[in-house]
């Protein structure tokens, strides 16, 4: 159900479009973190690993595409927002056109390059098969995976976060009995966690699609909407392929992260992958009070009530405030058995807890980084998100070269604080100089 950020509380606005968020980010992420709790248990390290390793080339191809449709999303809640129901329509039409052609291009580079990209990453030969054979199979799924998000941008967009948090709940649940039944009964490894995950997310997509069509006549589109408009286009590209460049940054610069860990060994690859894991769930909060203040700002900012952006704004930073002081106290106490979920081999272990003991006193960092891109994204300022990260993870690379070698993976803990550091002084910099202006 469309909803309008424009009237009403604005701290309930932002928990109610908030909590589906958080809770269908948790369940994407459940599709991947079941797969590596299975394999550790069923088919040992070397298969948890070879996960590992595939994981950051994955993540880099989804969130392209998440970027891409993050840029729709803000201009089709800035049309909701001024009434134009007709330029919603056109830019949804125009996003799957956009998107479509992404994920014929990723389907090509995963069934002919998933080698070639696991040997720049120095990937093990002890799992070099199975890393290339989960990665391939990932990729070829990957249109479910496109379409899948711009339905649910398009929902977002109108203030229904709900619906699409429906569909990623089911789709969790099917991964999970997939995987214990094709990993765990059947013992396919790799290959039946990459199938069980394609399968869920072909399913989430199909049923995303039939609902708009059944249920949200705002959001039906015809012949026509498919006829890419130019300057909607340009927009779409301009303000979608910043974003999606910024959220490619983060996973192509923990690509070179991994490549440096997989010289470790495998029990540092295993551990780095369970602490990678752990901390996906842990910042998805951050991430989604950030998207629910970015929707916010762009329907706001499209009704032309930029005081209640202003406000939206400072109460979506408390919100992040008061989550980033929670997820430290519970890293830093807890972070043991969390980390025994995914092995129970000492080593992996002890280096695991080694790293949350220091990462627990840095989580506040990203939740203002996340808030304040919020704000830029809901206005259309994609350039600064994008420089911004950059600068983050070029930072974090550089520190974790130089540590790595002498104290591990806690290493990549301080390297993430400096880079986060770095990036609060950029962008609080750019919104004191100039996007204050524009909310006055």
């Amino acid at each position: 159900m469309a909803v309008d950020l424009s009237q009403g509380s604005i701290t309930r606005h932002l928990i109610r479009f908030t909590i589906p968020l958080i809770l269908g980010n948790l369940f994407q992420l459940t599709y991947n973190a079941v797969d590596s709790i299975i394999i550790g248990r069923f088919a040992g390290d070397d298969a948890l690993a070879a996960v590992g390793t595939a994981d950051p080339v994955m993540n880099l191809m989804i969130l392209g595409i998440t970027g891409l449709c993050i840029g729709s999303s803000a201009l089709m809640s800035n049309f909701y927002g001024a009434g134009d129901r007709e330029a919603l329509r056109k830019e949804m039409g125009t996003s799957l056109v956009l998107v479509g052609g992404a994920s014929l291009l990723i389907l090509f580079v995963g069934v002919f390059f998933s080698g070639a990209i696991l040997r720049l990453m120095q990937t093990p030969e002890a799992i070099f098969s199975d890393a290339r054979t989960y990665l391939r199979l990932i990729l070829m799924g990957m249109p479910f995976t496109c379409l899948y998000n711009v339905y649910a941008a398009s929902l977002r967009s109108v203030g229904d976060s709900k619906i699409p948090l429906y569909f990623l709940a089911g789709a969790s649940v099917l991964n999970g009995v997939l995987d214990v039944l094709l990993i765990g009964l059947f013992r396919w490894g790799v290959f039946g966690a990459a199938l069980a995950t394609v399968i869920a997310e072909g399913a989430s997509a199909l049923a995303c699609v039939a609902y708009v069509y059944q249920r949200v006549p705002l959001l039906h589109l015809d012949a026509a909407a498919f006829r890419p408009d130019r300057d909607l286009a340009r927009q779409t590209l301009q303000f979608g392929g910043t974003t999606a460049l910024q959220q490619v940054s983060q996973p192509l610069g923990k690509v070179f992260i991994q490549g440096m860990v997989n010289t470790l060994g495998v029990e540092a690859m295993a551990a780095f992958n369970a602490v990678g894991k752990i901390e996906d769930f842990a910042l998805v909060p951050e991430r989604s009070i950030s998207n629910a203040m970015m929707t916010f700002s762009a329907q706001n900012d499209g009704a032309g009530r930029k005081d209640r952006v202003r406000a939206g704004f400072q109460k979506g930073l408390l919100l992040e405030t008061c989550y980033g002081l929670f997820i430290s106290v519970v890293m830093f106490f807890f972070h043991s058995p969390m980390v025994s979920l995914f092995s129970t081999e000492a080593e992996t272990l002890a280096r695991g807890s080694e790293y949350f003991t220091v990462m627990a006193f840095f989580y506040l960092l990203p939740a203002y980084t996340n808030g304040v891109q919020g704000l830029f994204r809901g206005m259309r300022h994609m350039k600064i998100t994008l420089y911004c990260s950059i600068l983050q993870i070029s930072v974090r690379v550089l520190v974790t070269y130089l540590l790595i070698p002498r104290i591990g993976i806690t290493g990549i803990a301080y390297a993430c604080a400096a880079g986060w550091v770095c990036m609060q002084c950029l962008q609080w910099s750019y919104y004191f100089l100039r996007l204050r202006k524009e909310l006055v």
